[in-house]
């Protein structure tokens, strides 16, 4: 049965536990903070409980992923460092000589057990209900921002991926032993996927003819993802683009293909809540279901502190009727009057520009009207004419023949003005002060928890991989606020 799967075997080397790992240890403090038992809950009516081979304990397998994310390991590794690192058992809740698992059940456990978007609201939710036991959370503002994250597929070639990883390996062979360089392949002359995967094989059957070289941790890390990228991630690309990725611009000149992490955070650094969307989502749009999401926690909230994204109209309306505080300064390009088509052209706060609703931006922009005379003026955009004439969604938007497409702003509406008294105020600008700290929560999921490129393709892959990461950095704080 698998409920009988869990408890760590009787050993009688049980005790090294105690006498290795020390009581400040990440690990065992995770462990003694989180009741895993959740997670068999969510899971168990994945599992075939009367008949059948055994399974491995879902909190077990789930353990492993949180591992991999924590330390950032490719799956090969993270069951290499798992064979000989007690903590790792430890946490695992192994006997200490009791064997680890095949790495391919870990993706098997992702696909097949893991594959809910539901699982970012349950450990969002679990991390919050302790930071709340902890008595933690205790300011009521939160933190609103997006994140982005670029898909591994398709931002470089296959060939540019293999040449990038093959490198990195050769890199660090050298630092060891550079008369290695005689024994290596020479490089491709072509740029055909056929001619890379060749000359990485035969590079790779080099190297592990040097079973000492092996041996050496900084080699056999990006030599296991090179290999990996050979088996899974280059196959993929040569059939299939990453179906769910989305081109966005993050200034007026730089875009990026991959996904948006839309997150709220508390003012203790705890995140309350997250949703995951493609690449050219609104920011401001994702700002409400955010703020619902966080009180579904339990966080009692009265202020919302964000850039200039969250100032829209819809937004401001939101704050007033729910007697909210909406620390967002105003954007003359954003908190325009009447607009025809109210959801139909976005407005683009990193590139300061328009988007249409075929997803094209605007390439320039003017201010019509008198100086001085805000109340008249508007904020005219340019698009490209020549993609207006080839848009199938041209019906209604451009007019067959016209030489020009624009698209204009009142700057000033009356609406706004409690919004602009506001702004001025000591509380605004004493508030506006803590939104630095979300650009330090993004910095850290990126370059300590792998968030920066999609380990996976997809918008499913990035809920777990979404889920996994905040989860991780919820807990670290968590911990971290505790001592």
């Amino acid at each position: 049965m698998i409920e009988r799967q869990l408890s760590m075997n009787l050993s009688n080397y049980a005790g090294l536990y105690d006498a290795i790992i020390p009581k400040d240890h990440l690990l065992r403090e995770i462990n003694e903070l989180v009741d895993f038992t959740f997670i068999y809950d969510e899971l168990k009516d994945k599992y075939c409980h009367d008949n059948g081979r055994n399974a491995v304990h879902p909190i077990g397998m789930f353990k492993y992923l949180l591992l991999k994310t924590i330390y950032n390991l490719s799956d090969t590794d993270l069951v290499e460092r798992a064979r000989v690192d007690m903590s790792f058992k430890y946490f695992l809740e192994m006997a200490p000589e009791e064997e680890v698992i095949d790495s391919s059940l870990l993706t098997h456990f992702r696909r097949k057990r893991l594959g809910d978007e539901n699982l970012l609201e349950l450990l969002l939710g679990k991390t919050v209900e302790i930071a709340v036991e902890k008595d933690i959370i205790q300011s009521k503002a939160i933190i609103v921002d997006a994140t982005h994250t670029k898909s591994k597929y398709n931002q470089l070639t296959p060939q540019e991926i293999l040449r990038n990883r093959s490198k990195k390996v050769r890199k660090e062979i050298y630092s060891i032993d550079e008369s290695m360089k005689e024994k290596f392949p020479k490089k491709p002359q072509s740029d055909t996927i056929e001619d890379e995967l060749a000359y990485t094989q035969e590079l790779v059957d080099v190297i592990e003819a040097e079973p000492v070289l092996q041996e050496y941790p900084k080699v056999k890390e990006p030599l296991n993802l090179l290999k990996e990228t050979m088996d899974d991630d280059v196959n993929f690309l040569q059939h299939s683009e990453d179906p769910d990725a989305r081109v966005a611009h993050k200034s007026a000149d730089s875009s990026f293909f991959g996904y948006k992490t839309h997150l709220a955070m508390s003012e203790e650094r705890i995140i309350t809540a997250a949703t995951v969307t493609t690449g050219e989502k609104n920011d401001g749009k994702q700002l409400q279901t955010l703020i619902e999401k966080s009180e579904e926690t339990g966080m009692s909230i009265d202020t919302i502190i964000g850039d200039a994204a969250y100032s829209d109209k819809d937004n401001i309306r939101y704050a007033i009727k729910n007697e909210l505080d909406l620390v967002a300064k105003l954007n003359p390009n954003v908190s325009h009057g009447s607009r025809d088509k109210d959801d139909a052209f976005e407005f683009n706060k990193d590139a300061g520009m328009y988007v249409c609703p075929a997803g094209h931006m605007a390439t320039r922009k003017a201010r019509v009207g008198k100086k001085g005379q805000n109340k008249n003026q508007t904020q005219t955009y340019y698009f490209d004419v020549e993609k207006c004439k080839r848009c199938p969604l041209q019906e209604g938007c451009y007019k067959p023949g016209a030489k020009s497409k624009t698209y204009s702003v009142s700057i000033k509406s009356e609406e706004h003005q409690k919004q602009r008294e506001f702004q001025e105020s000591e509380k605004f600008k004493e508030k506006a002060k803590e939104r630095y700290k979300i650009e330090a929560k993004n910095s850290e999921l990126k370059h300590r928890h792998g968030y920066e490129v999609s380990s996976s393709s997809g918008l499913d892959g990035m809920y777990l991989q979404g889920a996994m990461a905040i989860f991780t950095v919820n807990l670290k704080r968590i911990l971290k606020l505790i001592e």
